[in-house]
């Protein structure tokens, strides 16, 4: 059987009707998706994703659960809010069985793009291989890259390549990729060398815009945390009726 795989570089070079009924793989490496992995890993109970800040303290004051509040603006922790969008906050003390109500620049806007999609998934290095094996036997896998205000990530783009090869190499000739898929694939490989020797991925992370930024506000692990390739054997998927983020019930096998 033949297997799609589009990627799209940023949400607006797509539409929700091309998304509806598709299996879409969001990402947002550094740092939404990261962070939320790293949240469901540490015991989170699920993560309501918001484009807005007043939305955000809106859900979480009329929550019946024990709720927090996380989310950056400028890459910055919200006034207000418990916590922002670095990895290294979400940790079990700080978040087991708990509820959070997150906002953030990027990841959050591409989410709504994928209202009428089939399944919804957050896709890191992180969690990349358990990613790869959670979609791969769907017929039609689209890759939506969330950017950095409103344009390109490399980071981003490094990972949508990182999930092509991997499926590339599952699926051999039966796999078609639109040109965003050939790009990002061809800008994966292109980095094969450096990302082989300790800390090379970390080092190709901090040289985009948005490691850049994250280095500007002293948030460099941050980049060094998104870089572990496979840490987790999760996947944390959307259900679109309830607007919340889970950890997926494995479907690999």
């Amino acid at each position: 059987m033949t297997q799609t795989v589009n990627v799209h570089l940023l949400p607006s070079l797509t539409t929700r009707q091309q998304l509806a009924g598709k299996t879409v793989v969001v990402i947002d490496v550094l740092r939404a998706s990261t962070t939320i992995v790293h949240a469901l890993a540490a015991g989170a109970l699920e993560i309501v994703p918001c484009l807005e800040v007043d939305e955000a303290r809106e859900i979480a004051r009329n929550s019946e659960l024990p709720t927090i509040l996380g989310g950056e603006r400028e890459g910055l922790k919200i006034d207000g809010f418990d916590f922002g969008n670095s990895p290294q906050e979400y940790v079990p003390e700080n978040v087991a069985g708990k509820r959070i109500v997150f906002t953030t620049t990027n990841g959050t806007r591409a989410l709504l793009q994928c209202r009428l999609a089939k399944r919804v998934v957050i896709g890191a290095f992180v969690n990349c291989s358990t990613v790869c094996s959670s979609v791969g036997d769907e017929p039609a896998i689209d890759l939506l890259c969330a950017g950095t205000k409103k344009e390109i990530s490399c980071e981003d783009v490094l990972l949508a390549g990182a999930i092509v090869e991997q499926l590339q190499q599952t699926r051999g000739p039966h796999i078609v990729l639109n040109d965003q898929a050939l790009l990002a694939v061809g800008a994966w490989r292109s980095i094969q060398d450096n990302r082989m020797e300790p800390e090379g991925l970390a080092k190709a992370l901090a040289k985009s815009q948005g490691g850049r930024n994250l280095v500007a506000i002293g948030q460099q692990r941050d980049i060094e945390i998104a870089a572990r390739t496979d840490q987790f054997e999760m996947v944390p998927e959307l259900d679109r009726e309830s607007w919340q983020i889970r950890a997926a019930i494995d479907r690999s096998g």
